[in-house]
């Protein structure tokens, strides 16, 4: 005889039809955790033939790891014990692939809710486990914590980078009202921040250079264009040092000022030197312009500053690792190494030359002690690339370590080229020994 098909009726009467094409992942369980029935959700995700689980119990029908199964039986446990629905913390069940479908573990996450089914006389009947797949907004949970963790440490590291760079750096607002200051900044002047900002740090000016710094810095508001100027600014001791100041717009898509960064470095030596020439005779004005004119490169080099790191009129480069690998190098520094490509390749591979200079020795005792390291005058040597020729000169560097973990990760380099500076003292001094043998008598 012909079996009849079920109507929509008896379908509608037939609750275990009902309990299979709920829309989510459903598992019937015993009191005592022996299943009795899956929903179709359950079965697609689990993988597993219904006939293969009914009967069996939970952990040997689902087999997991121990911490997970632990968790499960407490959870168990809980609705035994309070007749009350248990909501678990987020589980982690990873599903075998059947190998039809190429075999291997997928990694999955579950939120699981157990809830008493009870008989009327209140006794406990079934255990209804409710397991919603929440795999996709863990991962991207996950994803944008380490998103915000990179952003994070990307961030420290520029903060770190441009508090020990040797300049004094700041930024204002499009109008012009400065609203931030570095740490070198304010350990120079000895003044808050809140003392500094907005009009506060024309107070630390030379009363002589003040109405013309403001004037000039007027005019580039005015005209959107970089700021250019020198003044002297009163350290915390009271003494006055000669600062160059260098600020740039940065714009928008829309071409609109959104702030002003600017640096000062420090040019007081030079200050000094200019005049020292100037007030020797008039036999030495030769001499003088050639130092002047060394005073002025100067300056103009550090015309560059208007960002603060690529542009910035130091040569700066990061090492990181026992083999000291570059990971950055701003434009004075490739341009002084004549090598564009020298990221990621070692200092001893872009130069080779300072395996018989003092530089990788004294690089190797920063890794070592953890303490930076200044120098100046310092003769160097560089072979001829491709670019440029060989050349002899003078620096002045320093190494300045940074950390990760408490060890040493890498260094921060910054260093001048001041072989002009060298030289023109170096003549000063042989003219001076030579007006001196001259007045003898």
């Amino acid at each position: 005889m012909t079996a009849l098909m079920p109507t929509a009726t008896d379908l509608a009467a037939d609750y275990q039809y009902l309990f299979h094409h709920l829309p989510d992942s459903y598992l019937l369980l015993a009191p005592d955790g022996t299943v009795r029935d899956n929903s179709d959700l359950h079965l697609a995700a689990s993988m597993a033939p219904r006939a293969a689980i009914v009967g069996r119990d939970i952990f040997d029908a689902y087999p997991s790891a121990p911490e997970s199964q632990r968790t499960l039986r407490e959870s168990h446990e809980r609705v035994r014990q309070t007749l009350r629905p248990d909501a678990m913390p987020l589980l982690r069940y990873d599903l075998d692939r059947p190998a039809a479908q190429g075999g291997g573990t997928e990694e999955r996450y579950w939120q699981v809710t157990h809830f008493p089914v009870l008989a009327p006389d209140g006794t406990l009947l079934h255990i209804l486990q409710r397991a919603t797949d929440v795999t996709d907004a863990t991962r991207a949970t996950a994803r944008a914590a380490e998103t915000q963790r990179a952003l994070a440490e990307a961030t420290d590291r520029a903060r770190f980078i441009l508090e020990s760079m040797p300049l004094l750096v700041w930024t204002a607002t499009p109008e012009g009202v400065t609203d931030s200051f570095n740490a070198r900044w304010l350990d120079y002047t000895g003044r808050a921040l809140a003392d500094t900002v907005g009009s506060g740090w024309a107070q630390d000016l030379h009363p002589d250079d003040l109405p013309r710094t403001v004037a000039l810095w007027q005019q580039a508001l005015a005209a959107g264009t970089t700021y250019q100027a020198e003044y002297r600014v009163r350290r915390h001791d009271g003494a006055y040092r000669w600062f160059q100041a260098v600020g740039a717009p940065r714009r928008g898509p829309d071409g609109r000022v959104q702030m002003w960064v600017g640096a000062n470095a420090d040019i007081h030596q030079q200050k000094l030197l200019v005049a020292e020439l100037l007030e020797t005779n008039e036999t030495q004005a030769a001499l003088a312009d050639q130092a002047y004119a060394t005073a002025e490169q100067v300056r103009q080099q550090r015309e560059t500053l208007h960002q603060v790191f690529m542009d910035a009129p130091v040569a700066i480069s990061v090492v990181r690792g026992a083999d000291y690998r570059y990971e950055f190098a701003n434009r004075v520094f490739l341009a002084g190494a004549g090598n564009p490509d020298l990221l990621g390749r070692t200092v001893a591979e872009v130069f080779p030359e300072f395996l018989a200079q003092s530089f990788l020795a004294t690089l190797a005792g920063v890794y070592r002690t953890g303490q930076p390291f200044s120098a100046r005058a310092v003769p160097v040597h560089l072979d001829a690339t491709a670019t440029q020729p060989a050349a002899d000169g003078y620096v002045d560097y320093t190494y300045q370590p940074f950390f990760e973990d408490g060890r040493v990760a890498g260094v921060t380099s910054f260093s001048y080229d001041v072989t002009e500076l060298v030289r023109a003292r170096q003549a000063l001094e042989a003219l001076n020994n030579g007006a001196a043998g001259g007045t003898a008598v």
